[in-house]
């Protein structure tokens, strides 16, 4: 499969396949399966800086030394002049990364002994042979393929013919600035909610100036008893956090299909595989990388599973707008009745649940 890949995919290949082995050898010295997700907010930016970035790097048989980034041959006249495009793309998924990366360093996901708690919880749920090969196929194999997978648009961009920005560019940066805000603030409102809860149970000081704008919600003790949020952007969707990361990479799947330049490139001296000409690759890794997690998550939330299912009908999963097959989706009651009214059949909702709970042996 890989002798049959373009040429302009070889570095990128080359690097995935040291990056999985490496993280795959590092999970089982340290016992730690967590190593690619430590490295998943830099890797996208790297696979799309590659492409971005080609006038600047050194030719394929200049290459110094093993791994350092190159210019394919099939590219090298494109390679001559910056692609106004592919830079542009990369100034977002760069954006991209640094909240990411700043999200997941407060949580302390950063600290080389910090494991995943869903990890932890398959562990429980496998045997240690399977879990092992869910770590070689899935979390090793699997995950770095599909980081790979959210370079494809970048590598089409730098394909096309390098022009001015176009309306279509303009107006996807926007969206998907936008995107980046409203992620950026979910994942805010979720750090707020959660360090409110942990003050609450705990008995600590929670003091809401310290949290950015956005996220200095009106949290309430039954917030932190309920044990998950419900106010804010999540309001409107369990997750509206994982609904704009999914459309942000629709988006930066848009940008080369949308060009004044179609992503054919049948006038140029590179021949498109199937698997990498298909620019929407990120819009399909991104929810087969949440559906795993998603259920593991689900999975520890065991004990409070009359309360989970009373939030599952109240709101969809990631899209916001969708309610679910019973009538009581909260965001859009709310824009019909009023914000009190709907808090408080909400409330309702979640009031009975604790009690059918409370009820409950497990």
């Amino acid at each position: 499969m890989l002798s049959s890949m373009p040429p302009a995919l070889e570095w990128p290949l080359q690097f995935c396949a040291f990056v999985t082995a490496t993280t795959y050898i590092l999970s089982i010295v340290t016992s730690n399966v967590s190593q690619v997700d430590r490295l998943w907010t830099f890797l996208p930016n790297i696979y799309t800086a590659y492409y971005a970035l080609l006038p600047i790097l050194p030719k394929a048989h200049e290459q110094p030394f093993f791994l350092c980034p190159y210019v394919p041959p099939s590219m090298e006249k494109l390679a001559e002049q910056w692609n106004p495009r592919a830079l542009l793309m990369l100034g977002l998924v760069t954006t991209w990364m640094l909240r990411l990366s700043y999200n997941t360093y407060r949580r302390g996901l950063f600290s080389l002994k910090d494991e995943d708690y869903r990890w932890a919880v398959l562990r429980t749920q496998l045997s240690p042979f399977l879990f092992q090969v869910t770590n070689l196929t899935f979390i090793a194999i699997t995950q770095n393929i599909l980081l790979f997978f959210m370079g494809i648009p970048a590598y089409i961009a730098a394909s096309q013919p390098p022009e001015p920005l176009a309306t279509s560019d303009y107006a996807l940066a926007a969206l998907a600035s936008t995107l980046l805000v409203l992620e950026f603030t979910s994942d805010n409102q979720q750090f707020s909610y959660q360090s409110y809860k942990a003050a609450h149970l705990k008995g600590g000081q929670y003091n809401a100036a310290d949290h950015w704008p956005g996220a200095r919600l009106q949290w309430t003790p039954a917030d932190a008893q309920r044990g998950f949020i419900t106010r804010g952007l999540f309001a409107y969707s369990r997750h509206p956090n994982f609904a704009c990361e999914q459309a942000f990479w629709w988006t930066i799947s848009l940008f080369p299909l949308l060009a004044p330049s179609a992503p054919s490139l049948t006038t140029y001296p590179i021949q498109l595989h199937g698997l990498s000409s298909s620019s929407f690759s990120p819009r399909l890794a991104i929810p087969f990388s949440f559906s795993r997690p998603h259920r593991i998550l689900r999975a520890s939330q065991l004990r409070s599973m009359q309360l989970t299912r009373t939030i599952n009908t109240a709101l969809a999963c990631f899209r916001p707008f969708r309610l679910s097959k019973r009538p009581f989706g909260y965001g859009l009651h709310r824009g019909v009745t009023g914000k009190r009214q709907s808090r408080q059949r909400f409330g309702e909702l979640v009031s009975r649940a604790k009690a059918r709970q409370s009820k409950c042996t497990w």
